[in-house]
């Protein structure tokens, strides 16, 4: 099966132990393919008869469901893992109606959490998203939204804080932040998507009980080089929710989207 995600570090921990074969795959192999988060969003919305699973921003959920089925494990959630508005010089939220955004895409969670907290923020461009922080560096736009390593680098490229937008979101909703998730073509019977997400299940077990197996794939396709950058991209981001989403888990996406359990499953 073709498994489309993104190359940060979150993802190749989870999926390494299932794509190399380190886990009872009950039969399946996985065919990795890996593109930015935006793309992705892209994909599965515009392409989806191409794709069979694939990571997507919980925000372009809606607009994928109609051809995918969301799995229970594999997600991005949590608690203080939200992306980050950030600028090079100082800027006033009440300011923002006239800043020049970087976003790492229209369908992204990152900028659906942007619309949510600051609704007048609306000059926005779409980068990919290791390019936003040196864009606010250089000038070229006021402020940007950062996620994956980014949110964790910014301050030594000299950016500050303008707002946390998961901790706004969990201020707002009490609920974990849901960032992205894992879909399978409904093509698919609701016994397979079961059985992958299973093997997810496993694959994330086998990564958080071996760390030293996935390290060098990790290194290999991670933007930052820094080993302590990977190590928090990952216990930020793989965590009880990755492992099933679980009722409340289930509750914050259906808050952040607007659908229901049934529609999603």
């Amino acid at each position: 099966m073709k498994l489309h995600i993104s190359p940060c570090p979150n993802d190749t921990f989870t999926f390494h132990a299932m794509i190399h074969g380190l886990v009872d795959t009950e039969g399946l192999t996985f065919d990795p393919v890996f593109d930015d988060i935006d793309a992705l969003n892209a994909a599965a919305v515009d392409r989806p008869d191409e794709e069979e699973i694939i990571k997507i921003s919980y925000a372009a959920l809606p607009e994928a469901v109609g051809a995918f089925r969301l799995l229970e494990s594999g997600s991005a959630l949590g608690h203080g893992n939200g992306p980050l508005l950030v600028s090079r010089h100082k800027i006033y939220p009440d300011e923002l109606h006239d800043a020049r955004i970087g976003i790492p895409g229209e369908r992204t969670t990152a900028n659906r959490l942007l619309s949510i907290v600051f609704p007048a923020a609306r000059q926005k461009k779409v980068y990919l998203f290791s390019e936003i922080a040196p864009a606010v560096a250089d000038g070229e736009i006021d402020a940007g939204v950062l996620i994956h390593e980014g949110r964790f680098t910014y301050a030594s490229q000299g950016l500050r804080l303008i707002a946390d937008l998961g901790q706004e979101w969990e201020r707002l909703t009490a609920l974990p932040i849901p960032l992205g998730g894992i879909l399978l073509k409904r093509s698919y019977s609701a016994e397979v998507a079961a059985q992958v997400g299973r093997i997810i299940r496993r694959s994330i077990e086998y990564a958080q009980a071996h760390p030293e197996a996935s390290a060098a794939y990790v290194k290999a396709h991670a933007q930052e080089l820094d080993p302590e950058v990977r190590h928090k991209h990952i216990t930020y981001f793989v965590n009880d929710y990755s492992l099933a989403l679980g009722d409340e888990g289930r509750r914050a996406v259906e808050r952040l989207t607007g659908l229901t359990a049934e529609q999603m499953f």
